[in-house]
């Protein structure tokens, strides 16, 4: 079994100081590292990386600067491969539009979208696809609250969990 930590939307510095401890811990507990963008810095991505451990999975957002990261990647961690994108643009429309963009993304066998941007949690699916959003991990507005969420997979198969701070 695989476990993968699953953030985004930090806005460091612009809407938040720091990430809190228990969502640092659940990254340093897991297998591998998915961050949906909008770090904000370069510091910020610097300090996820580190302690995810190398093994992150990170795509930039609306408000990242040059950070060097694609705006689609995937990953396949335990059968299930993950199209992550940050999924910028319009609220309107925004499940449809991640939706497109992961069966454009996908290979065959079990996939599902990771994307960010809304700061809202949601695990739906849409056009036949299983999209995950983490929420913020720092709370940042338009969100109340901080919120992740862990992945477990193996052989194909995936459970997810919400945890909000």
């Amino acid at each position: 079994m695989v476990r993968i930590a699953i953030i985004g939307d930090t806005h460091i510095p612009s809407r938040a100081d720091r990430i809190p401890k228990w969502i640092r811990e659940e990254v340093e507990a897991a297998d591998h590292t998915i961050h949906v963008g909008d770090f904000d810095a370069a510091d910020t991505l610097a300090e996820v990386r580190d302690f995810a451990g190398g093994e992150l999975t990170a795509v930039t957002g609306n408000m990242d600067p040059r950070l060097d990261l694609p705006s689609v990647t995937t990953v396949e961690r335990g059968g299930v491969e993950f199209v992550v994108t940050h999924g910028t643009g319009d609220i309107e429309g925004y499940e449809e539009r991640v939706a497109g963009v992961v069966s454009e993304e996908a290979s065959d066998g079990p996939t599902v979208g990771v994307s960010g941007h809304t700061h809202q949690m949601l695990d739906a699916e849409t056009d036949g696809v299983r999209l995950l959003n983490p929420g913020s991990a720092t709370g940042a507005e338009p969100a109340e609250t901080a919120t992740m969420m862990t992945a477990e997979t193996a052989d194909g198969d995936i459970d997810v969990t919400i945890h909000e701070g």
